[in-house]
């Protein structure tokens, strides 16, 4: 008897529908599945017929065949046990005639014992599946809060624990109740134990913080030790907007891909602060492995990459970082196959000016012991073409002691957050104003020439002082892009608080003191590196 399930499997963070079709007959015991399974699915006779067996509901002998279609897409993982076992039944007459199957989809794995065991990305099938027009959703207890997330008007998602339960509910017995809460539906605002009225004194970082929170902008810090770059880098995420919706299902199905949800925590609610060792690997930053999963730039998506000790860093890990910072994805090619991951993120570098990390050092009690050769060697193992994809360089000195032995509490992360917000939502209005897509998601620091050219227009003091600047600070075309899309931010910042419209530009024009700031905010890379 021919029988028909519907599944779904994994291809890099998105999902895709799988059919099941099954046919037995009476004869000597044996199973086979063709249709591309890897290891993982060929092995997963052993656990539905002992599963099933120890359950209560063993399957008869028969000599049955499985086809996964389609079957020249390979196909990878333990999550299409369940629809394996149901077409099984369904074949042997287990299920019975007036159990339909054909709008339903089952996603997860089954043990020994009977019980339907979780599995690493259910979100991105679950979506899947619901886009290939299925209206009931079998998934693993444990999955059902992440899967939830992806529950859509007429559609209805279930957490089964064990065999038993999935059969008494599909042959019309005891009935399972569908989840009926969408997580993300109920965000609340984010919650940190960090925020910025922990950082003592650094008003010209924290001001360099802010813009590069609000226009997303990539930021490097140079300073001694101790002077506060990491306690700077780990509140960024404090003063980011709230993700949207689409940001954290986004993020959530990198995290289900790569098997970092649990029930405690199944859905991503805050931004994302990722901060891997300088020990790290390549395919560890950008993502690879045998079957290519995401690395630590897509796991920080929409969020923030922390890089301390920058210079530490592996160089062929260090450049990889090149093509994500432009492209917003990386592309990872083997021979089981190509996938792509998003890598929208801010990426935050920390570094000492030098090895012993006092250079240039104002502090009596460290003088710097390094040679300048030592510095110079120290310093070169950033490239040119690396600096030049970070929008922001300051400086951030020790703390005197009057600054570390002050009292009053700096300002706090949530009112720099709600400028952050004003000035993203300005500015996106301003791209969906004028008619660019995806204008939700889009922030100045990923401005595209056009709209460089005209949102970035200077007026003839501001092309005098650009040029001034280009010919002295010797800037590449790219550099030069990045002080126009720092000062594109820094008029919006300045716009929140007054008017949002001026010269028919939403945020006003670029004025010659945002033009200037950003320079400011751009001139280390000669100071330690020309």
């Amino acid at each position: 008897m021919l029988a028909i399930t519907y599944a779904a499997a994994l291809y890099g963070i998105d999902g895709f529908p799988v059919t099941v079709e099954c046919t037995a007959k009476k004869g000597l015991a044996s199973f086979e599945i063709v249709g591309l399974p890897d290891a993982a699915v060929r092995e997963s006779e052993k656990r539905i017929f002992t599963g099933a067996a120890n359950c209560g509901f063993p399957l008869p002998d028969m000599d049955a065949v499985v086809n996964l279609a389609p079957a020249d897409r390979k196909k990878e993982g333990t999550a299409l046990e369940m629809a394996i076992l149901c077409a099984l039944y369904k074949s042997c007459g287990i299920l019975g005639e007036g159990c339909d199957l054909s709008g339903k989809c089952f996603i997860g794995e089954i043990s020994f014992s009977g019980e339907i065991r979780p599995v690493r990305g259910v979100l991105g099938m679950t979506l899947a599946a619901i886009a290939a027009g299925k209206t009931e959703i079998f998934v693993p207890e444990a999955n059902i809060r992440e899967a939830a997330v992806a529950e859509g008007e007429g559609v209805s998602i279930y957490g089964v624990p064990d065999i038993p339960t999935l059969l008494a509910h599909l042959n019309g017995g005891k009935t399972m109740e569908p989840s009926r809460a969408d997580p993300l539906s109920q965000m609340e605002s984010p919650l940190f134990s960090e925020d910025f009225s922990q950082v003592k004194g650094q008003f010209r970082a924290k001001r360099a913080m802010e813009a590069a929170a609000a226009g997303g902008h990539n930021i490097l810090l140079i300073g001694p030790p101790g002077s506060g770059k990491s306690m700077l880098a780990k509140r960024l995420p404090t003063i980011l907007p709230p993700m949207s919706r689409d940001e954290a299902l986004e993020a959530t199905k990198i995290h289900s891909c790569a098997g970092m949800l649990t029930e405690e925590v199944p859905f991503i609610r805050n931004r994302v602060f990722r901060s891997p060792h300088h020990s790290l690997s390549t395919a560890s930053l950008v993502g690879g492995g045998k079957i290519p999963a995401p690395g630590e730039i897509s796991l920080a998506h929409n969020g923030v990459l922390f890089l301390d000790e920058f210079p530490e860093f592996r160089k062929d890990a260090m450049e990889a970082l090149r093509q994500p910072l432009e492209d917003r994805q990386v592309t990872i090619t083997r021979t089981a196959g190509r996938v792509t991951y998003p890598s929208t993120f801010i990426l935050v570098c920390a570094m000492n000016p030098c090895p012993c990390g006092y250079y240039g050092s104002r502090s009596e009690a460290h003088p710097c012991s390094c040679t300048q050769k030592a510095i110079h060697s120290y310093l070169e193992k950033i490239s040119g073409p690396m600096l030049d994809r970070i929008d922001i360089q300051i400086e951030v000195p020790a703390l005197s002691f009057a600054e570390l032995s002050e009292t009053a509490p700096s300002e706090p992360s949530a009112e720099i957050r709600q400028r952050v917000t004003a000035a993203r939502q300005l500015s996106q209005r301003r791209f969906r104003e004028n008619g660019y897509a995806h204008a939700d998601s889009l922030c100045n620091g990923v401005m595209e020439t056009e709209a460089l050219r005209q949102f970035c227009a200077l007026d003839e003091d501001c092309t005098k002082v650009m040029e001034d600047v280009f010919r002295k600070m010797q800037l590449s075309g790219r550099a030069y892009d990045r002080i126009l899309r720092v000062a594109r931010t820094l008029a919006d910042l300045e716009a929140i608080g007054g008017r949002e419209e001026s010269d028919g530009i939403i945020g006003g024009p670029i004025r010659k003191h945002h033009l200037l700031e950003a320079v400011q905010m751009r001139t280390l890379d000669r100071k330690y590196f020309g």
